[in-house]
């Protein structure tokens, strides 16, 4: 394999070294710094490893067996980072972090091929790669505390301050977490990261944090080498731009004990303090962004050199020289010795097995365990039993749907001492529509309480909390304000099981007040029916309720499946809903349902897919969700003045859709009318006349939707939703 710049650059300066006096390798290896000589080795052999996997990935490319050639070259400074850190620490990592990763593998007594070794079959797009199996090549091990994040640019860091307050609430709680008491959490990413909104979100939420006192022990680490892929960072602008409120240290990361001693004081300060703080680790970028990338495209021939002189590598390997710890013959033995161990090693992953099917790929993407989400639904203690029938009597007055969902968050909280409720508003004044009032009361502080007004800050607290060991409950105020955090949804919090194959999850319940019909108050950031980006990401379950009975039983199938399986739940809870008492006429009460005591859990118990029927008809079937519910069984009612008889599915889940369910009441009527109160394009109804006619129903399908449009304020809303008469119409048109 040809040398390139960078191999042939080592070499050269590394054989003109003069040695050293040799000196005691127990002692600093040099004046002023804490790292020995013996440590400086060690950290050599690791920075040394990280290089020639970046020389291995070019190498596996050309052959045509590699995938991934983002390397961490020029950035093998933070391997020191590694070295100041507890391996329990638990670290979220820039995808340049590769010599963290190994110096963390070591840490944990695992011999230095395994580490190679495992990013290796990354590269290879291995299924025997021990973390993403093949689906990405990613840094992360649940026995090295590293939780794998992909190439997403700074969406890792609200979920890292989860980690870090999840770290301090397992504590106060006397929750057993993932980590242990004293551990700090560390962030890593790249300079260009820290304009991002995510990156903001993840600073802003803990100079919050710190700033209202609450204990945050998270080092956030910015390797900045002046660029983002080919677009520079202004010199001084990392050091200008962190935040003010977080206590800022820096190093040259082309300098091994610079970056050791800076490293060990931030993580003190972190761990004593339990408080947040910046470091920024001056690096270059060597072998430019990535195998497609051509650096002489956007950088001059002076910058490049300017870089290469640089190379830390090089710096560490001049620092043992001139210690007298090594010489130049048997560092450049070393490096050719190691470099034809690596690319044998390479070789040998490529003829590893890779993933062959569909199924083998998407097995760990959302694994369903009906059973024992069923078995999670029925736990009741026999205390908490009794104290709930002494508070509840059979005969108490039927609750709403706000109501139901209160109490249904109020016996979760009080049988699992894990589960956080947590957003805007939902705790003093318990939400704007009274959803969580009186848990604050009943809870505490610790377990309810009122977020920033951020929605991926929340969410990175949710995601957080989840990988760390607790069940968090946040609220999104309303459905429209989810979009603003969406990829937390996406790009974090589904493909975690996805990526680590089930090592690492984040059980997560969203709750969020959603859907129009408010009678025209506020407008489309309150009235919101799109669902459309959440239906097209895989794995994740959309529960929408539509009547009180139902929202407790799926809001505890929620809980119970991400407790035993690690789902990714949304709970969309149609606001117009909340307080409605009345089906048919004002004052019957037929919206209404009364709450099951435990003893009728499992009894009452709704599956994640399953649908609910209401009606026997054979006329026609009209399959709804949400809003549509009470409008199709009002038109139902009418219908039956002709003697037309209908039945109403209540989908109850948007994704996965019941399609057994759907299929079976079709068939019985061999019609369809759709009731979709989410847009005509994007909709739910889309997918649902995709299900019918993929699994071969042949009878007569129409469907009425909500117009392509925002939803304006007032009256005019009317005039672009479903409305109850649109349904009636359209099924006497069916039936004519």
């Amino acid at each position: 394999m040809a040398r390139d710049t960078v191999e042939t650059h080592f070499a050269e300066v590394v054989g003109a070294l003069q040695p050293g006096t040799p000196r005691d390798p127990s002692l600093p290896v040099r004046h002023g710094t804490t790292l020995t000589g013996t440590r400086c080795r060690e950290l050599f052999g690791i920075q040394l490893g990280s290089r020639l996997l970046d020389i291995a990935a070019r190498w596996l490319r050309a052959q045509g067996e590699g995938h991934y050639t983002i390397g961490s070259s020029g950035h093998e400074g933070n391997a020191a980072v590694a070295a100041a850190l507890e391996p329990t620490d638990p670290a979220l990592l820039h995808y340049r972090s590769g010599a963290f990763y190994l110096a963390r593998s070591a840490q944990t007594g695992r011999l230095a091929e395994e580490g190679l070794r495992d990013v290796l079959l990354g590269l290879a797009a291995a299924a025997e790669e021990p973390i993403a199996g093949g689906r990405h090549k990613v840094f992360g091990h649940p026995d090295l505390a590293i939780i794998p994040q992909t190439s997403t640019i700074a969406s890792h860091l609200p979920r890292a301050v989860g980690v870090a307050f999840a770290i301090e609430r397992a504590k106060l709680l006397d929750v057993a977490g993932r980590w242990p008491g004293d551990a700090i959490a560390v962030c890593s990413f790249g300079d260009a990261t820290v304009n991002h909104a995510s990156a903001l979100t993840g600073f802003n939420t803990a100079a919050y944090g710190e700033f209202r006192g609450l204990k945050l022990p998270l080092l956030f680490v910015c390797e900045d080498n002046g660029l983002g892929i080919s677009v520079r960072t202004p010199p001084g602008w990392v050091e200008a731009g962190h935040h003010p409120l977080l206590p800022y240290f820096e190093a040259d990361g082309c300098d091994l004990p610079d970056v050791y001693d800076t490293a060990r004081r931030a993580a003190d300060h972190v761990r004593a303090g339990r408080s947040p703080a910046f470091l920024r680790i001056r690096t270059v970028r060597l072998m430019g962004h990535a195998g497609s990338d051509v650096e002489m495209a956007y950088r001059t021939r002076r910058e490049i050199t300017a870089d290469l002189a640089l190379d830390p590598l090089v710096s560490t390997a001049r620092l043992l020289v001139e210690a007298g710890l090594e010489t130049p013959q048997a560092l450049l033995a070393r490096y050719e010795a190691e470099r034809d161990h690596v690319l044998k090693l390479a070789l040998e992953c490529t003829r590893r097995p890779r993933l062959e099917s569909a199924h083998q790929v998407m097995e760990p993407l959302a694994p369903r365990r009906p059973a024992a989400v069923a078995a999670d639904v029925a736990r009741v203690p026999p205390a908490r039993e009794q104290a709930f029938r002494t508070t509840l009597p059979e005969d108490e007055d039927r609750l709403t749907l706000a109501q139901a969902i209160n109490r249904t968050l109020a016996d979760a909280m009080a049988l699992d001492p894990g589960v956080l409720v947590f957003g805007e508003d939902v705790a003093r004044k318990g939400g704007v529509y009274g959803v969580t009032r009186g848990l604050l009361r009943q809870f505490g502080v610790a377990r309810v309480f009122d977020t920033l007004l951020d929605e991926q800050a929340i969410l990175g607290l949710a995601l957080g909390s989840g990988v760390s060991g607790l069940l968090p409950v946040p609220e999104i105020q309303y459905l429209a304000y989810l979009h603003n955090a969406l990829d937390q949804i996406r790009g974090e919090a589904s493909s975690l099981r996805f990526f680590s194959q089930g090592a690492y999850r984040n059980p997560l319940v969203v709750r969020v007040p959603g859907y129009a019909y408010q009678k025209g108050f506020g407008g489309h950031f309150h009235n919101e029916n799109s669902v459309a980006a959440l239906r097209d990401i895989p794995g994740l379950v959309v529960a929408s309720p539509a009547r009180p009975d139902d929202a407790a039983a799926m809001l505890r199938t929620c809980l119970a499946a991400a407790r035993t399986d690690g789902s990714v739940c949304v709970f969309i809870e149609p606001i117009a809903l909340y307080h409605t008492k009345d089906l048919f006429e004002e004052g019957d009460n037929g919206w209404l349902a009364k709450y099951a005591p435990p003893a009728r859990w499992l009894e009452t118990h709704v599956p994640i897919g399953r649908a609910r029927s209401y009606g026997d008809g054979r006329d026609l079937t009209i399959v709804t969700f949400g809003n549509g519910v009470r409008m199709s069984l009002r038109a139902a009612v009418k219908l039956t003045k002709d003697e037309k008889s209908c039945r109403v599915l209540d989908l109850r889940w948007l994704n996965p859709l019941p399609i057994d369910d759907l299929l079976r009441a079709a068939e019985l009527t061999g019609k369809v009318l759709i009731a979709d109160e989410t847009r005509r394009t994007g909709g739910v109804s889309e997918g649902i006349v995709a299900a019918l006619v993929d699994n071969g129903f042949s009878g007569p399908i129409a469907r009425v939707t909500s117009q392509d449009s925002f939803i304006p304020l007032g009256a005019a809303a009317d005039h672009v939703l479903l409305t109850e008469q649109e349904i009636e119409q359209a099924a006497r048109k069916m039936l004519s």
